[in-house]
């Protein structure tokens, strides 16, 4: 339903206040690209489930408490972590989605009735360089 508070399998880091919500079926990497992201200084907001909420036009992720400050590193276990109660969402990565253009159109993602950039996955290695950038400085149309 528009506008209502929705729960994701998802996971979600923030630069300097600005969200980034990682999607993709299980096993596609969310909680590795938000590790790597985080050794790059970006905060944990939430692994695995992520409570998105519609505040006044914005898009606001959350942890659910149960598993605030936690995130799973494969073959390691579940670390602790220091984490944000909150980010507002800057963009939406789709890791079920490869992007195949070199320069990519601007898209748009739909959720909890908040419109939101999206952007699809890549397995350039210079990935999460590259969105910690883009979440600190934006991109150019």
């Amino acid at each position: 339903m528009p506008g209502e508070p929705l729960l994701l399998h998802a996971s979600c880091v923030a630069v300097e206040g600005r969200g980034l919500l990682i999607l993709g079926p299980s096993g596609a990497g969310k909680s590795a690209l938000a590790l790597q992201m985080m050794a790059l200084g970006a905060a944990l907001v939430s692994d695995d489930q992520t409570l998105l909420s519609p505040e006044e036009g914005r898009l606001v992720a959350s942890a659910p408490a149960p598993i605030s400050g936690l995130i799973e590193a494969r073959f390691l276990g579940i670390l602790t972590v220091p984490s944000l109660a909150s980010a507002e969402i800057a963009l939406v990565l789709d890791l079920g989605q490869t992007e195949t253009e070199r320069l990519p159109e601007y898209r748009k993602i739909t959720l909890a009735g908040v419109s939101c950039a999206l952007a699809y996955s890549s397995s350039a290695p210079h990935l999460a360089a590259a969105l910690m950038c883009l979440l600190r400085y934006g991109r150019s149309a």
